[in-house]
């Protein structure tokens, strides 16, 4: 009697954990890539070492996991390019978004989505992040989907079919495809359409009629998710692009201000805030760092990010770049505190890590797309505690998802839950 009466005690309480817990947007709560009460989540694991499932997925992609209580979600695509050595037709290109039961890792429905508009061809950069790169967004009773010239695609979290609307047809003189993920406020699903329609646009999340519109040839390159912050009792919302930072009131679209910089080229990182800052990292092939303060910049420097999003912490920048420097940075002033290479990276540093810096209480974690995960102490001097593999031979694109105990772990392969 006593273990049955133990058995269900844990089970209401892992249900209980569960309904109360959400990382519902590309970098978790706020975009703030942070769980800070994770006392219970591993530094270390491997194949048979705190894997409590692995999920196959039906296809690649480069987007995050998100989830909402028991309820997780992740989009792949499927046919064209998802064989690099035989992409075959573009127009079998689908995508698909997928929720899975947290607590089991089964898939509980998928969704398909038709190909709206022709994507740009399997080459180049597109080989390296495909066509399910923007990660979905949900507020707990609707998931919102991106999938670039495909549209935005709304869902309750039943799976059942709410909306979908065209943002675009065009593609940047690159033609990389999109990577920007939409995000929420108040009754707005916000989404960059840089790629597709040089502009950021505001639905209604319930109707998924348009709301505004903020239009700029400046907008193409501009690969970033956006960035809401409050401050002075005012929400904001950031996004950086080729030689010039946004600040937009998310409500109308209108300009705070427009700070102009000297970053040329493509910027992929998502713009990093604090309380009274903003950091922007990118360009090419001149890359830099900037920090705003109050509609001015503060302070530029040469050590940068190309695709990663830095992590804030205390007075700090923390990130490990796409080409393997690890590298601490004071907010106050740019001034870099470490700079050093990765340790036990196998092969070419070149292009070797896509995922952001996640913080999970007193330690920080990233992942490389084929060396495995590092863990660090979440200090300036960033000693490296950890260094984990899964014997997965497929690209780790996506940053992970964390909740108080599990960590949410996505390949091109299959989605892995990670816990003591």
């Amino acid at each position: 009697m006593d273990t049955c009466i133990k058995s269900a005690f844990a089970a209401l309480l892992l249900i209980s954990c569960l309904k109360a817990e959400s990382w519902p947007q590309f970098r978790g709560k706020e975009g703030a890539a942070t769980r800070v009460s994770a006392d219970t989540l591993p530094t270390e694991w491997g194949d048979n070492k705190h894997v409590e499932w692995k999920t196959e997925l039906p296809g690649p992609g480069s987007s995050s996991p998100v989830f909402f209580e028991d309820k997780l979600f992740v989009t792949c695509y499927v046919g064209y390019g998802t064989d690099p050595r035989d992409p075959g037709d573009p127009n079998d290109l689908g995508r698909q978004l997928i929720c899975i039961e947290r607590s089991s890792g089964k898939i509980l429905w998928n969704r398909s989505v038709d190909l709206a508009n022709p994507e740009d061809d399997y080459r180049g950069y597109i080989m390296e992040h495909g066509y399910a790169s923007s990660t979905p967004v949900t507020d707990g009773e609707n998931v919102y989907a991106f999938f670039g010239k495909s549209g935005v695609h709304a869902f309750t979290v039943d799976g059942t079919p709410l909306w979908s609307q065209q943002v675009g047809s065009d593609s940047s003189n690159r033609r990389w495809g999109s990577g920007a993920s939409p995000v929420l406020y108040q009754d707005l699903l916000i989404v960059n359409a840089a790629d597709e329609g040089r502009a950021v646009i505001a639905f209604d999340k319930k109707t998924g009629e348009e709301r505004w519109r903020k239009e700029s040839k400046s907008l193409e390159l501009a690969y970033g998710t956006p960035q809401l912050r409050t401050k002075d009792g005012k929400t904001e919302l950031l996004l950086a692009m080729p030689y010039e930072v946004w600040c937009l009131d998310p409500a109308t679209g209108k300009p705070i201000w427009t700070v102009p910089t000297e970053m040329p080229g493509n910027i992929c990182p998502s713009v990093v805030t604090t309380a009274d800052m903003a950091f922007a990292f990118g360009g090419y092939p001149r890359k830099s760092s900037v920090a705003i303060k109050d509609g001015k910049i503060l302070w530029t420097g040469k050590s940068t990010t190309y695709v990663p999003t830095p992590l804030a912490y205390g007075d700090h920048l923390y990130w490990v770049s796409d080409d393997a420097e690890v590298i601490c940075m004071e907010t106050a002033t740019g001034k870099v505190i470490t700079d050093r290479d990765l340790e036990g990276l196998r092969g070419s540093s070149k292009r070797s890590v896509y995922a952001s810096m996640l913080r999970f209480g007193n330690h920080l974690m990233v992942v490389t797309r084929r060396n495995g995960t590092f863990v660090f102490e979440a200090n300036p001097e960033m000693k490296q505690v950890a260094h984990n593999h899964l014997e997965d031979s497929s690209d780790f694109n996506a940053s992970p998802a964390l909740s108080q105990d599990t960590i949410y772990l996505r390949s091109n392969r299959f989605l892995y839950a990670i816990s003591k």
